[in-house]
């Protein structure tokens, strides 16, 4: 009954996914890949590479390290093992640098901490998203880092000076981020109203540091919890009174600048980011549209700039003692966001969350921590691994014609390797994901009927086949919903507890290989050694096939490199000495 409590909660403000895709009536147990060296190629897409949000831990012992920060430990292992290349989310927290006013000790050594991670992420060619948050004790209505900026005046000239000294004069690559989640009350507790003039004030400091210094500096937001949301509530029927909608406009008639949109997209759903709306289009369209009525680029960057597996859980088994699931959904959702265009992502977070003060306990990271240690003590989720494995892939993609709902693959190459990324994920929601996603093809009574079934605690029995469709009322519409979510349960819960068989045939090689394949599995949730499991050597002047089996929410990753030719034999003369020996023997 809880179950189906909370899904009527979602159902009815909409804050769900929508997964959609071909419904296939048969699933073959063994599957056929065939990847082609001479198929058609592309650059591998931004979308694909590590992105990371810094975030964790939410308190440290070292009074000046960014509490909002994770763990230096954490940020050296990252670094180390896969870099900062790509797109890294920054919280700025303002609220918590002002406080430090009175201990310049302490302040300069946090500023410090934070420009040298800015820095080290663009020495590796990375992109910094600075999020800038928390509004200092003073200039709020209230006396809460969550308050919006009272105090205009002075809020503009604290963010002008933070931009001009890291983007003009230290001319660090960062793109700012006005706020986090402002639709939430636990993020923000201020109005629309008050969330544009405080974007206005960032707005307008940027505009006069770009006259002054001739750097463009890149502005956006709104960070939403879901890209449809607003401050006031909204569903997805109305897109139209989005937060995004409204920031384009309001930016408009202002002439403000709006560089980059982002939003949340939290589920378990890999295809959260393939959504139609009420305008018959695609979401990613809609936005691109309103941006170009507005007279700003229809290319704008959009970004899903925090996204993790998610079944509403603060603390969620599958990204704890099962971390191998989370891990196989972040390979089969970046395939779903390239396939929509989407430009760029950014993973939330680098470090679980624990801040006692505030209640705050959640396990969205890549690396866990122990809050009861002196020192740090944390431990790296098989999602770590999931990430090396994304740094390993090549920088051109082939393009493969594989289509199954479960299995996916990634196929790319490099100068000197071709490097496969092979994941199967089950969507453990898939059911309830298949009646989300229709939702929005339905009409008002359609449904109601819906919600009424789900009211009266019926789904269970209709996806455990306890009650039959027969006996209830609905229309043929809403029937085949059922029909469709049925189907799609019943086979998400075959494939979680049964091995997929793949047949990988590779065309287009003519020599002798080495193959190394990593795995990523229920094998192993922590501190997972990163290595081979098996290395093979493959002679493809003949036809060649590998047998996979891929485990329930598992990663494969077989990286294929041509041996060189084998040196000719080199026959060792004996030596001058040994030559007089023989010599005297005889």
């Amino acid at each position: 009954m809880a179950r189906n409590i909370k899904i009527l909660f979602l159902l009815i403000i909409f804050n769900l996914t929508f997964g959609r895709g071909q419904i296939f009536a048969q699933f073959k147990e063994e599957l056929k890949i065939e990847v082609d060296l001479n198929a058609k190629t592309s650059a591998l897409a931004d979308i694909f590479r590590p992105n990371i949000d810094l975030s964790g831990q939410g308190a440290n012992r070292d009074a000046a390290w960014p509490q909002t920060l994770a763990a230096r430990e954490v940020l050296e292992s990252w670094q180390k093992n896969i870099g900062f290349a790509g797109f890294y989310r920054l919280q700025y927290n303002l609220w918590e640098i002002s406080n430090l006013e009175n201990d310049q000790t302490a302040l300069k050594a946090t500023l410090l901490n934070y420009e040298t991670l800015i820095k080290s992420v663009n020495d590796a060619g990375g992109v910094v998203i600075l999020n800038l948050f928390g509004t200092p004790a003073g200039m709020g209505n209230i006396l809460d880092k969550n308050s919006p900026p009272h105090n205009l005046k002075a809020y503009k000239q604290l963010v002008k000076k933070t931009i001009r000294y890291l983007s003009c004069e230290k001319k660090y690559n960062i793109w700012y981020e006005v706020w986090n989640a402002p639709d939430l009350d636990d993020f923000f507790l201020g109005k629309r109203t008050e969330y544009f003039n405080m974007y206005r004030q960032v707005a307008e400091a940027v505009k006069e540091l770009r006259q002054e210094s001739k750097i463009n500096i890149r502005l956006g937001g709104p960070g939403t919890s879901c890209w449809f949301q607003n401050l006031e509530p909204n569903t997805v029927f109305t897109p139209e009174k989005s937060l995004i909608y409204e920031l384009i406009k309001y930016c408009y008639s202002y002439r403000l600048p709006l560089d980059f949109i982002c939003w949340h997209a939290y589920s378990s759903d890999p295809r959260a980011d393939i959504q139609d709306t009420v305008y018959k289009k695609p979401v990613l369209n809609l936005i691109r549209d309103w941006l170009e009525y507005f007279r700003f680029d229809r290319n704008t960057p959009l970004i899903v700039d925090e996204w993790n597996f998610d079944r509403n859980a603060n603390l969620a088994v599958e990204r704890g003692e099962k971390s191998y699931i989370a891990a196989s959904y972040i390979p089969s959702r970046l395939q779903s966001m390239a396939s929509v265009g989407l430009d760029n992502q950014v993973y939330f977070a680098m470090s679980d969350f624990q801040v006692v003060k505030e209640g705050v306990h959640r396990n969205l990271g890549v690396f866990s921590f122990d809050a009861e240690h002196t020192n740090f003590k944390g431990n790296a989720k098989a999602s770590f691994n999931v990430f090396k494995m994304l740094a390993g892939l090549g920088k051109l993609q082939l393009e493969s014609k594989f289509n199954d709902r479960f299995v996916g693959i990634i196929a790319t190459k490099s100068e000197d390797a071709l490097i496969l990324l092979i994941y199967n994920y089950i969507d453990p929601e898939s059911g309830v994901n298949q009646i989300s996603g229709n939702i929005i093809n339905l009409n008002p009574a359609q449904r109601k009927t819906l919600l009424n079934i789900i009211k009266s605690d019926r789904l269970d029995k209709i996806f455990s086949g306890a009650l039959s469709l027969d006996s209830l009322r609905m229309d043929d519409t809403v029937r085949g919903i059922f029909n469709s979510a049925m189907e799609i349960d019943a086979l998400a819960k075959k494939f979680s507890t049964v091995n997929r068989k793949v047949k990988l045939s590779l065309k287009g090689y003519k020599d002798i290989y080495s193959c190394s394949k990593y795995i990523v599995s229920s094998a192993c949730s922590f501190d997972c050694v990163f290595k081979p499991v098996e290395e093979l050597e493959m002679d493809f002047s003949q036809p060649q096939a590998i047998n996979l089996e891929l485990t329930p929410y598992s990663v494969q990753m077989l990286i294929f490199k041509k041996k060189p030719l084998e040196a000719a034999i080199q026959v060792a003369l004996p030596a001058p000495e040994d030559l007089k020996k023989d010599a005297k023997g005889k």
